[in-house]
């Protein structure tokens, strides 16, 4: 379980809010990446609060309600698929988080940024490699992304019942792969990750 004692190192006289922010949603074939950024209270333990990917869904949208009541401030935005096309994933993906970070009520003195990539934001950065695992705040963010996420694939659902967004998520699983071949591309689809998949074909 994770701890405030790695986000706690980067707090000095000058530096006395940082938030985390993680996005979801970069490797699916449809809909928009979405991103996170949270501040939490200093001392706050949430039990259980681990990277999103390493919990069941269950568990996360738990740990989402626990987030929400408890965290100082939080803002969850996102880049849709048309900005995916026009400025490819990974600049759509920094677009929602600066997004996310800007849409924060305080801002903060520094956003620890899952990964090795920052770019375009309006606040001092620090990039955290496998950050989902070793920074609460970016934990924190990556949860609310994701179940965010995981949240719209329930509506894509029932909007697009023969693809079975519930299921998975928008990856390209074979049930996935197998609807978009039988049923066409539908508007939330991602034309480039499309072109990649079936190029064989």
């Amino acid at each position: 379980m994770l701890d405030y004692s790695f986000d706690l190192s980067f707090l000095d006289e000058n530096t006395k809010v940082i938030c985390g922010v993680d996005e979801a949603g970069r490797g699916p074939l449809a809909g928009p990446v979405v991103a996170a950024a949270c501040v939490l209270p200093e001392g706050l333990i949430i039990e259980g609060l681990d990277d999103s990917k390493k919990l069941t869904e269950k568990k996360r949208e738990k740990i989402y309600d626990v987030i929400i009541e408890n965290a100082l401030d939080y803002s969850i935005a996102s880049a849709s698929v048309e900005e995916i096309e026009e400025i490819n994933i990974l600049n759509a993906a920094m677009l929602a988080m600066k997004r996310a970070i800007d849409g924060l009520k305080t801002k903060p003195d520094v956003a620890l940024i899952d990964g090795n990539t920052s770019r375009g934001f309006t606040v001092p950065t620090k990039t955290v490699v496998h950050g989902d695992a070793i920074s609460q705040s970016i934990a924190a963010a990556s949860i609310l992304a994701k179940v965010t996420r995981d949240r719209l694939c329930y509506e894509y659902d029932k909007e697009y019942p023969e693809y079975g967004f519930a299921k998975h998520k928008g990856y390209g699983t074979k049930l996935h792969t197998d609807a978009i071949k039988a049923y066409g591309v539908t508007p939330i689809h991602r034309p480039s990750f499309l072109v990649k998949l079936f190029k064989n074909d």
